[in-house]
């Protein structure tokens, strides 16, 4: 696979070589580059010879002195420097295999790729990994690794992800902490499969590899009105939400008695579906699951308070409009209810957005759509601007899951667009109308 130069840093090693946009990387120390991570621990020697090809054919060989973790500055095409690796499994619970037709083809394409595990906190399942994989880590020494474990039992595994060759998980895991390679893990919980007994077994298990397995978060199978054809699953009720929250703060106290971290993390939806108050910030180790949505009210609930007792209240008149999903629709109200004890001329309008596009057991903001908040606000007071959660469009680009753009949003509502991440600093400011720095300027 050719690695094409996109661009080169100013004040570079590279650009001091003339190396150029459409220059070809061929070798660093005559080893062929496979991707990224043969890149990187390549060029981390305090003397190397870069072998180029330019975009005329010609072919230069440099020799570089430098620091020894100093960058050459550059930047290629490919981010990964290699074609990303697809999932090999089908496995009983996967959201891409629940979304609706016609959707772009990005959607539907499943990675399981170990190295989008470092560049990008993605989770994987290690079944398409082959040994020398697995070695090629340990030895650069790459972490954390993110590990899609689901469930310990071999057999029960294999058939969870319908791959004969999923039931190792375990010796993997425990290969990775044999060489002390941290490791964060996730279980996707499906009533009567691996749950109850199941889940106490898995997590009994990964307690063995504590603290080099530094969490484990635990979140419900999201189930989408487009399961047809697909294995039959049912929704968790408070009673199951309860159980696993138990099963998990038992293990919780057993973690922190003998290794001074908690370790294993409920999502927030099993203690909002249970009507259980979130634990204490305390307990969340320090937010390290956000991403699996482990704490994430909590958090914002602490941040919002600290900011909140340091923001001076007065009698500004101001109009504005917030969007949200169903699950954390009344985690934010009573935020909302606070902003009014500093701020009682700011008329604020708190929507609760139902999830149309993917089925109403679909409650988590982040899978809203713009096609479904368009319809919903049509014709209610919206206020001076709308204040829109980050993780509702894409992250690199001002587009919704279903290819709504911000500017077509935007021109279908009329109103002006504030996008907020979800701190709760963040939430107060873009509510009284501060200036805010948005991930796109709108």
């Amino acid at each position: 696979m050719e690695h094409i130069v996109k661009n080169v840093l100013e004040n570079s090693i590279a650009e001091e070589l003339e190396i150029e946009p459409g220059d070809n990387i061929l070798a660093v120390n005559d080893h062929p580059i496979e991707d990224i991570f043969d890149y990187q621990y390549l060029i981390n020697d305090e003397y190397i010879e870069l072998l180029v090809k330019k975009s005329d054919g010609e072919e230069w060989l440099l020799e570089i002195e430098k620091d020894y973790d100093e960058d050459l500055g550059i930047v290629f095409e490919n981010s990964l420097m290699d074609n990303y690796k697809s999932c090999y499994n089908k496995c009983i619970f996967c959201f891409i295999d629940q979304n609706p037709k016609g959707m772009r083809d990005t959607i539907y394409f499943k990675d399981d790729d170990s190295r989008l595990s470092f560049l990008q906190g993605n989770y994987i399942t290690l079944t398409n990994m082959k040994d020398e994989d697995i070695d090629r880590i340990i030895n650069y020494h790459l972490a954390p690794i993110n590990i899609s474990v689901h469930t310990t039992n071999p057999q029960l595994r294999c058939s969870m992800l319908n791959n004969r060759f999923a039931g190792t998980i375990l010796e993997r895991i425990r290969k990775f902490y044999n060489a002390e390679i941290p490791m964060n893990g996730q279980i996707v919980l499906c009533k009567g499969i691996n749950d109850g007994e199941e889940l106490w077994r898995s997590i009994s298990d990964l307690m063995e590899f504590v603290p080099v397995m530094e969490s484990l978060s635990v979140v419900p199978v999201g189930l989408s009105d487009y399961r047809d054809g697909l294995f039959h699953l049912e929704p968790f009720d408070k009673e199951d939400a309860c159980e696993v929250i138990d099963i998990i703060e038992h293990f919780q106290k057993k973690a922190y008695e003998k290794h001074g971290i908690h370790f294993v993390q409920a999502s927030d939806e099993w203690y909002i579906n249970a009507g259980r108050d979130f634990p204490e910030a305390e307990r969340y180790d320090g937010f390290v699951q956000l991403e699996n949505g482990v704490g994430m009210v909590r958090l914002m609930k602490e941040e919002f308070e600290q900011e909140f007792s340091a923001v001076q209240g007065d009698d500004r008149e101001y109009e504005v409009s917030i969007v949200t999903g169903v699950l954390v629709y009344d985690s934010i109200k009573i935020l909302v209810d606070r902003m009014k004890e500093k701020f009682p001329n700011v008329k604020i309008h708190l929507y609760k957005i139902i999830n149309d596009f993917f089925g109403h057991r679909i409650t988590v903001t982040g899978l809203l759509t713009g096609g479904d908040i368009i319809k919903q606000l049509k014709g209610k007071p919206l206020g001076q601007r709308l204040i829109l959660p980050s993780n509702t469009l894409m992250a690199d680009e001002p587009k919704f899951l279903d290819d709504v753009t911000l500017d077509q949003f935007i021109e279908a509502l009329q109103v002006d667009v504030c996008i907020v991440e979800s701190s709760g600093a963040d939430f107060i400011h873009s509510v009284i109308g501060d200036e805010m720095h948005s991930r796109f300027e709108k």
